[in-house]
């Protein structure tokens, strides 16, 4: 074994550019399906640390932008308020909207973006000093604060603890009971995630004052009931409203179901293309190989002539097929893992802030997988030619 794997070494590297050209459809085929698959589960990382701080009990109801009635279907706080008294299973409604405004921390000022929040939290990031809102706050509108780590280092750059300090947006001053740590992610837009939250009653009260939102945010008590009280929801502003409006609800379900399709149809098309690379590459073997065979008919029967046997020609001949193959495969399985790693760490990562493992088995599975096929597939028949050889017949070839 040793012998012909040093023999099928000899030839392909004699005869060197001409198979890397015959393995490259099989490089780039491998590269293509593993790069795809180590994407896979960044992708999945990054999905869950862009959605991770989303409540999944949660989801947010906005007019469709492509309605032709679209003021019509703005939503108002008071009809938030509504929904949340009417609608079963709702067990918080808050207004989705954030408002930039100069906030001042004692010699320290900056632009931040308010929004509201509330006791039932539809944003599940830890908190790193003090507490989250209580109930008290929200049914009183009490004029207390809780920053996100965004809006804490731009306001408080000593690092120390703010609890118990106080902070003022415009002319209205509000007590600091609580920071948040810091996310994985801040690629969710501020009306979600916002640098500064008050209670929702409060914030409506300061800054909304009746006037239309960008949406509303519901948490409701059972996240298995989420699809029924979604369609409940938009039945119930379309039924406020009274007219043909449209809305359309997005919760993190949604989100990660929505991904999740746009990376199927990706997996599905770089899997034709590995197919299609695997076929070329076969064929290139095939090809190859036959050649290879025409060129050592003369060897071939000096071989039989001494002694040689069909098996150990059709090994010989096989293993230099599946040399040709593994090398193709080991080569794109090395190029696939180090494009996917790099674009994961360099791109999905720096998104989401969360690393995923590499699929490291699935990844050598498949490389050996479509090295055995092609072999099998492409270079049983040149094997078996070379064996089938009239010892005679060959050794009289020019």
């Amino acid at each position: 074994m040793i012998q012909y794997l040093g023999e099928a070494l000899g030839v392909l590297f004699a005869n060197r550019v001409r198979s890397f050209l015959t393995a490259l459809g099989l490089i780039i085929g491998v590269m293509a399906v593993i790069a795809i698959q180590v994407l896979g589960s960044g992708m999945a990382g990054a999905v869950g640390g862009v959605l991770g701080s989303l409540n999944d009990r949660s989801f947010t109801l906005v007019p469709n932008v492509r309605q032709t009635d679209f003021t019509r279907a703005q939503i108002k706080p008071d009809d938030i308020a509504r929904a949340k008294r009417t609608i079963p299973g709702i067990a918080e409604a808050i207004p989705a909207a954030g408002i930039a405004r100069l906030t001042r921390a004692g010699h320290h000022q900056a632009r931040l973006s308010i929004a509201g929040e509330s006791d039932n939290r539809f944003i599940t990031t830890p908190v790193l000093y003090g507490r989250a809102f209580v109930p008290g706050e929200i049914a009183t509108s009490a004029h207390v604060a809780l920053l996100s780590n965004e809006g804490y280092t731009r306001l408080f750059a000593d690092g120390e603890n703010p609890t118990g300090r106080s902070l003022r947006i415009g002319d209205r001053r509000y007590d600091i009971v609580g920071v948040l740590q810091k996310p994985r992610t801040g690629i969710l837009p501020n009306v979600v995630r916002g640098d500064v939250f008050l209670p929702y009653t409060t914030f409506g009260q300061d800054f909304l004052r009746g006037r239309t939102v960008f949406g509303a945010r519901f948490l409701i008590d059972d996240n298995a009931q989420l699809p029924d009280v979604e369609k409940a929801t938009i039945k119930f502003f379309q039924d406020i409203k009274k007219g043909r409006v449209q809305y359309q609800t997005f919760d993190r379900k949604s989100f990660s179901s929505a991904i999740d399709g746009i990376f199927g149809g990706l997996t599905l098309v770089v899997a034709l293309i590995g197919a299609v690379s695997l076929l070329v590459a076969g064929i290139g073997i095939l090809n190859i190989m036959l050649v290879s065979v025409t060129e050592r008919t003369r060897e071939i029967g000096v071989r039989k002539a001494i002694g040689a046997t069909r098996a150990q020609v059709l090994a010989q001949f096989f293993i230099e097929a599946l040399l040709l193959s593994s090398i193709g495969c080991a080569i794109g399985l090395a190029l696939g893992l180090l494009i996917g790693y790099a674009v994961n760490r360099y791109a999905l990562v720096a998104i989401s802030g969360v690393v995923a493992p590499i699929p490291w088995l699935r990844s050598v599975l498949i490389a050996t997988g479509f090295a055995t096929v092609v072999t099998l597939a492409f270079g049983t028949y040149p094997a078996y030619r070379a064996a089938s050889l009239d010892p005679i017949e060959a050794l009289r070839y020019e």
